[in-house]
């Protein structure tokens, strides 16, 4: 079956659409790569940005089911599965690269995961997602059973703190990229908490999770710097309120957030009254 194709072997616009998308950033770095873009040390840029691509695609998996529930986009579910074999397919470029540039030096590579823990960290999401990969398909959802297949692919969720929290680690001094995808995961994480409470998703409730989130985020990447840098937490906190070096990391996640509830104000229709039968309940049963 060809990646544009759904269940029934028909052409899909939207599969289309996402598996487009999803070459179009190994495209754009090969092509800076040949052109020279990339900057002094290239391969550590391609590194870099394999690295950043695959936590992106991975969070773009974890939106699939809160847009389903919010937007009531059913058939968004057909690409889940294409994102997240995304996910996989860059974080194993991420890695092919990074052994590249060990000079595929086996013992080399092995000694620096093993004390390195940002590496550490990073192999052990790398190891999970292939996990879940190998168990991505329809005949391993048959094999291992419905409700055991969603125990194991429950692991996303920490797969995805692993995956940041390498990024994190592995950022230095300027943690901005990292800190948005975490924002993104803690506002995904909070949609799916209202879903398992069964809190109806107004536009009011969205809205509040946005601002939740767009708080969070400003906390915990103030709190990184407190802690992981010698730049104090205050002073993180404070940058949120200058916009003339750029927006930060809670600001998108706030916006992404308030956007999701117009979105949900937007697709909400008008119930329509359906008559009541004559003659109450008991006709009804009739």
């Amino acid at each position: 079956m060809y990646p544009w194709n759904d269940r029934t072997g028909r052409f899909s616009a939207l599969k289309a659409a996402t598996f487009a998308a999803t070459l179009m950033p190994a495209v754009w770095i090969l092509l800076e790569w040949r052109l020279g873009w990339l900057g002094p040390r290239q391969l550590n840029e391609a590194i870099h940005q394999t690295g950043l691509w695959s936590v992106r695609f991975l969070i773009a998996t974890l939106a699939v089911t809160p847009l389903r529930h919010i937007a009531g986009w059913t058939r968004i579910l057909i690409v889940r599965r294409m994102l997240g074999l995304t996910a996989l397919a860059y974080l194993m470029l991420h890695f092919g690269l990074y052994a590249v540039d060990q000079s595929l030096d086996v013992t080399r590579i092995a000694t620096e995961i093993a004390l390195r823990t940002y590496l550490t960290i990073g192999f052990v999401a790398l190891l999970a997602m292939l996990a879940l990969g190998a168990t991505s398909t329809d005949g391993m959802i048959r094999r291992l059973g419905a409700e055991k297949w969603r125990r194991l692919h429950g692991l996303v969720h920490p797969i995805a703190i692993l995956a940041i929290l390498h990024f994190f680690m592995q950022s230095k001094i300027d943690v901005s990229e990292a800190a948005l995808m975490l924002g993104f995961l803690v506002l995904l994480e909070l949609y799916r908490l209202l879903v398992r409470r069964r809190i109806p998703l107004t536009p009011l409730t969205l809205a509040a999770t946005g601002v939740v989130g767009g708080l969070a985020t400003a906390l915990l990447e103030a709190g990184w710097y407190g802690v992981a840098t010698k730049i104090p937490a205050s002073a993180a906190l404070e940058a949120n309120l200058y916009f003339d070096l750029a927006i930060r990391p809670a600001w998108w996640v706030l916006g992404v957030g308030l956007s999701v509830a117009l979105l949900a104000a937007g697709d909400r229709r008008p119930a329509v009254k359906r008559p009541r039968p004559v003659g109450g309940p008991a006709a009804a049963k009739g």
